[in-house]
């Protein structure tokens, strides 16, 4: 505090000054009001004017009190865009009000409680400032941080009402731009025909005054407070400057979630174009090949001496083909997950891996999997699948843990070995890094996250954690969010 600066000694000059100025301090406002008018200063910025003069601390019991109302009055006047040099020159002026009244009496008195002053209005300039400074530093670390247009509209809104001390908040997506009223900024106060305005019937009637503001061509934003509460020209400033960040936010979301759309459909689409080409595979080359495999075996048996080795050799060729086959269908479109569900899909593909790779595999799936959705068990098999070809391809590996579990609210998956693993830096010009980016966009689709962590010599562990109730998210138009 302020007052806590002065000395008791200090503090009786200033009371005895105060008791002085107590009987003219009517006259000295009305002379001041004047002074103020003919500078071109309007009633807002006259009351806050009034507010920090010493006639203003005689009517206070406490000095500190009187700080208090300098601190609140400097706020105002900062939101009013009255510059500090303009402040401290009304201050003079003031004083030389004084001078008439006191002469030379209460010099030191005056001086220290102009000091106060002057100290406790450059705090009130600096929280201003500092609060604005803040705001933009939040919206931007929102925009950086935000998951999603829902997550970025709830984060603003926070962000906001939090910065003008609202009471409620709501932001609102508009399919196109407002129109009317609403077009502009508006001040609205409980129980006036424009409270049919607030986008949220339960606003209405819960507030004394309202703001309602454009961001843009964007949302709509509008605020509840407990008093009425009309916007100073800086706070209006400060909208204006937040309305073109949110508009551009808004719409790169925007961008954003309509990227991931396609791209959910793009992924879709390969799905299905996989299962085509594996139930033609299955159900054409496969079934050829099987009689072709059936035909050389018969032929194995009726052929002469000479000619069954040749035989018999090209039969072993038709099997290996059925088995390749098989591999690519199964690579292709894991018909298992849909037959048999996600745990027996990862257990043929244990096994499948147990067989064409020496590294021994520990395979954990608890829980039960039937109730999650096919696009996240599409992604863990896929993840799974990615991640053991890798190891097969590339760790050297002699030993692999492969766990998929359930958590309150996440599933978890974690493939992880004991090979040659590899470097960060080394790691985008691998064969292995097209697979690992396709994993991480598969889990981003889903409002996901995968982690690789690998060093040289150390292996590689690959962590997936997918939201229970994931889905991938279409964006319309009437978005909204709201603080209570």
């Amino acid at each position: 505090m302020t007052d806590a600066l002065l000395t008791p000694a200090a503090r009786r000059f200033v009371a005895a000054m105060a008791r002085a100025i107590t009987p003219d301090a009517g006259r000295l406002d009305r002379r001041f009001r004047k002074v103020l008018r003919a500078r071109g200063y309007h009633a807002a910025e006259i009351r806050a004017f009034l507010a920090i003069t010493p006639a203003a601390a005689a009517r206070l019991r406490l000095l500190s009190q009187f700080l208090e109302q300098v601190r609140y009055s400097g706020r105002r006047l900062a939101k009013l865009n009255v510059q500090p040099a303009a402040v401290d020159e009304v201050l003079r002026e003031f004083g030389g009000l004084l001078d008439g009244l006191l002469g030379g009496r209460f010099q030191p008195a005056r001086e220290q409680l102009y000091l106060s002053t002057t100290l406790e209005l450059s705090r009130a300039y600096y929280q201003v400032r500092e609060a604005e400074a803040q705001a933009f530093f939040d919206l931007v670390r929102a925009e950086a941080e935000s998951t999603g247009i829902e997550d970025l509209l709830e984060r603003f809104v926070h962000i906001l009402a939090r910065t003008f001390r609202a009471r409620a908040g709501h932001l609102l997506l508009l399919d196109r731009p407002a129109t009317g009223k609403l077009a502009g900024p508006l001040y609205i106060e409980r129980g006036k025909p424009e409270e049919r305005l607030l986008a949220l019937p339960e606003l209405r009637g819960r507030h004394a005054s309202y703001w309602s503001f454009p961001m843009g061509r964007a949302a709509l934003l509008q605020f509840g407070f407990a008093a009425p509460y009309p916007w100073l020209p800086r706070e209006l400033d400060l909208l204006n400057a937040v309305a073109k960040r949110c508009q551009g936010a808004i719409e790169k979301a925007r961008l954003e979630a309509e990227n991931r759309r396609l791209d959910a459909e793009a992924r879709q689409a390969e799905e299905d174009e996989r299962r085509r080409i594996g139930r033609e595979l299955h159900d054409e080359a496969g079934q050829l090949l099987l009689l072709l495999r059936l035909e050389l075996e018969m032929m194995e048996r009726q052929a002469p001496d000479e000619m069954r080795p040749r035989v018999a050799g090209a039969r072993r060729i038709a099997e290996r083909t059925v088995d390749e086959i098989r591999r690519i269908v199964a690579a292709l479109s894991p018909a298992v997950l849909e037959r048999l569900g996600l745990k027996a899909a990862l257990r043929q593909l244990g096994a499948r891996f147990r067989r064409l790779h020496p590294a021994g595999l520990r395979l954990r799936v608890s829980g039960s999997w039937e109730a999650v959705p096919r696009q996240t068990q599409e992604v863990i098999y896929r993840v799974s699948q990615e991640s053991l070809q890798n190891i097969a391809k590339h760790s050297q590996a002699t030993h692999v843990n492969l766990s998929l579990r359930e958590a309150d609210k996440s599933i978890r998956l974690s493939v992880a070995d004991n090979g040659a693993g590899f470097s960060a830096e080394t790691a985008p010009g691998k064969p292995m890094s097209f697979g690992l980016a396709g994993m991480q966009e598969r889990a981003r689709l889903l409002g996901g996250k995968l982690n690789v962590r690998s060093q040289p010599g150390k292996g590689v562990a690959v962590r997936l954690v997918l939201p229970k109730d994931s889905a991938t998210v279409v964006v319309h138009g009437k978005n909204t969010r709201t603080l209570n």
